[in-house]
């Protein structure tokens, strides 16, 4: 399957570059896969869509502040980095992104802030970011909160002005480079109203690491490999989720990220959501057999990229280029701050 068959023209002034005061004042464009019938709403309409029974599953990772700017020990050479996550069973060793890379071999030292964060390259990753082991007094999550940045995507060229912008309001677990976007529209008195309603709320982490959103560099669709990121869901979300499941309501994956997660869950055990924590690589695109959502909430994605072809795959591709068709003539706000589209 070519690339390029999820190819579309987007104009670079529908790309959002700041987001909406209010978080529930995005649009959403419903799209019902059955009778192929596009619908345009407000974000606040999602209520409208949704049932007593339903259960409403979250991603409540945190994003972590993961660009630094630091000096080369040696030269003094300005070093930018970007954290994309930790490696398995080392607590100061992480996978990162340095720039300019041609800098930093293994063995460089590069100092942040006053001295009070250091890291020494130990070697190069596949993808040919750098591992970088840190050195430091203290508690590196307060280190890093008082030297880092939010590490906003590189299309958003404004400066955030409110950091908490780019976090969900139910993000509770450290160790995100990105935010799971599709969370952002939801407000804490939006999640309360659905839960009057007797709508359900699942929560599991997946850490999302830049590959999610890494461009597909391959001709054809099966060739491209997804970057591993950690995820976990506990023994209380998955049993709730399959309660509701077995009562007939529906499990509505909030974000790409929920959607991986549960699929490679549900790949794992025949079908039933269980207990699990891992590394997936999962990569879903057009002929992939669902086995765990019924609905998806998210966000308008890159032309050729791994998540339009998520999409694509559990509404279709014709169907989702349509879509994306009416959103652009629509003038729809596009990624991370952008408006939303509900697929059921």
């Amino acid at each position: 399957m070519e690339v390029d068959l999820f190819d579309f023209n987007l104009p670079e002034e529908l790309i959002a570059q700041t987001p909406l005061k209010e978080r529930t004042a995005s649009r959403l464009m419903v799209v019902k896969r059955k009778e192929e019938q596009i619908v345009h709403k407000r974000f606040v309409d999602i209520l409208s869509y949704l049932e007593p029974g339903d259960c409403i599953v979250l991603n409540d990772t945190k994003v972590i502040p993961a660009r630094l700017y630091g000096h080369k020990e040696d030269t003094g050479a300005k070093i930018e980095v970007l954290l994309l996550k930790r490696r398995e069973g080392e607590k100061d060793l992480w996978e990162a992104l340095v720039r300019p890379g041609k800098r930093v071999r293994t063995g460089t030292r590069i100092h942040f802030g006053e001295g009070t964060l250091t890291a020494l390259c130990e070697g190069e990753t596949e993808a040919g970011g750098r591992l970088l082991r840190f050195f430091y007094q203290g508690i590196f999550q307060e280190i890093l909160a008082q030297l880092g940045e939010m590490p906003l995507p590189p299309y958003i060229r404004e400066k955030l002005k409110d950091q908490d912008r780019y976090q969900t309001v139910f993000a509770r677990h450290e160790g995100s480079a990105a935010a799971p976007t599709a969370g952002l529209h939801f407000t804490s008195e939006l999640l309360k109203e659905m839960e009057e309603r007797g709508i359900k709320l699942a929560y599991i982490t997946l850490h999302v690491g830049l590959g999610t959103f890494r461009p597909v560099s391959v001709n054809q669709v099966e060739e491209h490999r997804m970057h591993a990121e950690f995820y976990e869901i506990s023994a209380e979300n998955a049993a709730l989720i399959e309660e509701c499941k077995k009562k007939g309501g529906r499990t509505i994956a909030v974000g790409t990220t929920v959607c991986r997660t549960l699929e490679s869950v549900a790949r794992k055990y025949n079908g039933q959501l269980r207990a699990d924590q891992g590394w997936t690589d999962i990569f879903i695109y057009p002929g992939f057999q669902f086995q765990a959502i019924d609905g998806l909430i998210t966000n308008f994605h890159l032309p050729k990229s791994s998540l339009i072809m998520l999409v694509s795959a559990f509404a279709g591709r014709e169907l989702i280029l349509r879509a994306y068709q009416e959103a652009i003539k629509e003038k729809y706000r596009f990624f991370s701050f952008g408006d939303a589209m509900l697929l059921i």
